[in-house]
């Protein structure tokens, strides 16, 4: 078979929190990671081709699986390391992750895991962590969709555990405003250039109404250039994204990146310079009064896509290497990646 000093005093205030927050976070992940890029080269050498040919076929079949597969592998890095816990279903005895309000309308592709997991499993049962499959996956998703190589370390256990309180306040929200997302980032250890960089891969990511509706019927109109396209563009957002929620409206999706939805490069920065973010979180690195560093980033990747594309392999590595020094001692290779091995 084929493969296919202006500022508040509370701005200061803030800036301390994000330092110590930062201090934390540092000695939480300072410690040497345990991954290396040979690891699986005697006891599973093929399975960056398996891995690889699987994800293409998910990819081909729908370009916006890319950007499913990356989003699981950042939800899972958020919460308790790269781990794999954001895979585990709830059973009588665990309560998984995907049901948090963080997740529970933006996970999807579950069964792509378990498509590229049951190959791997075929060519060497029990050796590959489900952890290791979807950081591997998640850069040839970017690959396949016009993204940049980066090397995977690899190593990684499967967590035996998942923290749904976790995934409500580690991930960042639609929203939320521009500091706090800085001090999630902080606390995993990323920095303020890896948050800018990282959030880039909105540039093939899709959004709900529910996510957007605050945005199209805020300040998109007062931030946006005005010009014709751009006020197209509000149009057509708003006639599928009505200002009264509740309904299944609040399903309907758009590309967070609606020039090349499909493709990964550098136009979702081009369009936040024009004031059309599609989320307030994203904009916001732009727009925000304090957004010093995060704007003069914002403009450097808008016009260099080859530092872009640097960056964000340098911050893809670092993210993939937030590990669970629990998962070391007590983690395990799942046999499926939905349950716990008994």
């Amino acid at each position: 078979m084929a493969h296919c000093s202006l500022f508040p005093k509370s701005y200061f205030l803030h800036v301390v929190l994000i330092m110590f927050t930062f201090l934390v976070a540092t000695r939480l992940y300072a410690s040497e990671s345990p991954l290396t890029l040979d690891y699986y080269a005697s006891t599973c050498p093929t399975v960056f081709d398996v891995i690889r040919k699987e994800t293409e076929c998910a990819v081909l079949s729908d370009p916006r699986n890319a950007a499913m597969i990356v989003r699981l592998h950042f939800h899972d890095c958020f919460v308790q390391g790269c781990d794999a816990s954001n895979l585990l279903d709830d059973t009588v005895t665990l309560k998984g992750e995907k049901k948090a309000a963080t997740n529970i309308h933006s996970l999807k592709g579950f069964e792509l895991i378990d498509q590229i997991k049951n190959m791997v499993e075929s060519e060497c049962p029990g050796i590959v962590s489900c952890a290791d499959i979807l950081t591997i996956a998640a850069r040839d998703a970017v690959i396949l969709v016009g993204g940049p190589y980066w090397d995977v370390p690899v190593g990684r256990k499967d967590s035996v555990t998942a923290n749904i309180d976790l995934a409500n306040t580690n991930l960042p929200t639609p929203d939320e405003s521009l500091l706090s997302i800085i001090s999630k980032f902080l606390y995993q250890g990323l920095s303020v250039t890896d948050m800018v960089a990282l959030i880039g891969a909105h540039t093939i990511g899709m959004a709900r109404c529910q996510s957007f509706r605050s945005r199209i019927y805020g300040d998109y109109g007062f931030t946006s250039v005005k010009n014709p396209v751009s006020e197209s563009q509000l149009s057509n957002l708003r006639s599928m994204c009505p200002p009264i929620g509740g309904g299944r409206t609040d399903n309907n999706i758009s590309a967070m990146d609606y020039v090349t939805p499909n493709l990964f490069d550098n136009s979702f920065y081009q369009l936040l310079l024009n004031g059309e973010g599609l989320l307030n979180s994203d904009q916001e690195m732009y727009s925000s009064v304090f957004g010093i560093q995060t704007r003069e980033l914002v403009k450097k990747y808008a016009t260099d896509p080859l530092d872009f594309f640097r960056q964000f392999s340098e911050s893809m590595v670092k993210m993939g290497n937030i590990t669970n020094s629990e998962s070391f001692v007590t983690g395990e290779v799942r046999k499926n990646c939905r349950f716990v091995n008994t």
